[in-house]
């Protein structure tokens, strides 16, 4: 029987969103799935090797592995107003971001490229995305870029949001900030890549309408978060839109990578290309 290596991050809406893919849940027929679970940013490194059939990556690094693979029409995670955001142990105006050096998760996360975008000379520097929080709270550097839980939980660091890059995405743009996405690689026959589309979106809607079943698995993933708050986070992440694009979502991401290569941040221009289109 065919294996199919699908790739995704141990984070709470990742987990939430494979649950029945894991766990049984969703009849696979004769595709049998091997999961490797890894931060995103690594994630997005493997998969400029073609490393696995099927990966979660971010939407900036898909600007680099357009010729490998193909998005899959669901599991896309689109901030609608709301985004990876910049903490300080200070308020300040985003302007400000252009005097500080901010610790990012890594430089192929759509985080990165939707802050440089924003604000193009802003200096950087890369650490863990779980060690960003605290660098931050203990003066080890001046801001912090943050992504997954880190954006509900930063208060808990006595830190200040100074800039939400889902809210300034939206007013800029009017439309959802595209974050990261599922896709499969080119070389998998088209038959197996509809089952594989077919099956990731039967396990987000056994997740959406299990709600409870799902996020108590989800829970084991979510860094010590309550229920409340591993709720509120998936909520974010997944939802309608992680179904189906939708035209709005499917133009959001052609517009992020339209916007990298007219900034010169991304080198080639990118057309997003689904499987089954």
């Amino acid at each position: 029987m065919p294996v199919i290596h699908l790739a995704h991050s141990p984070d709470a809406d990742d987990a939430f969103m494979f649950y029945a893919l894991t766990q049984g849940k969703v009849n696979t027929g004769d595709l049998i799935y091997q999961h490797t679970y890894q931060d995103l940013e690594t994630l997005n490194r493997w998969a400029l090797e073609g490393r696995f059939e099927v990966t979660a990556v971010s939407f900036h690094a898909y600007a680099y592995l357009a010729d490998r693979y193909l998005l899959l029409p669901s599991g896309a995670s689109l901030g609608e107003g709301y985004g990876p955001i910049v903490v300080a142990r200070e308020p300040g105006a985003p302007a400000d971001l252009s005097a500080r050096t901010v610790a990012v998760p890594g430089r192929l996360t759509t985080a990165y490229l939707a802050l440089k975008l924003f604000a193009p000379e802003v200096e950087t520097t890369v650490l863990p995305f779980a060690a960003i929080l605290p660098a931050v709270a203990q003066g080890q550097v001046e801001a912090g870029l943050l992504i997954h839980e880190g954006q509900l939980t930063y208060g808990e660091y006595h830190l200040h949001c100074v800039l939400d890059l889902g809210t300034w995405w939206q007013a800029q743009y009017g439309l959802p900030l595209p974050l990261g996405g599922n896709v499969v690689r080119r070389d998998v026959e088209p038959t197996w890549r509809r089952k594989i589309a077919h099956h990731l979106r039967a396990s987000i809607e056994y997740a959406l309408t299990h709600r409870e079943e799902a996020l108590t698995y989800a829970c084991q993933f979510a860094r010590g978060l309550s229920l409340d708050l591993v709720d509120r986070f998936v909520s974010l992440y997944v939802n309608e839109r992680t179904l189906d694009y939708g035209l709005e979502g499917r133009e959001a991401v052609r517009l992020l990578l339209a916007e990298g290569y007219e900034r010169g941040l991304i080198p080639q221009r990118v057309e997003p290309k689904f499987a089954g289109d």
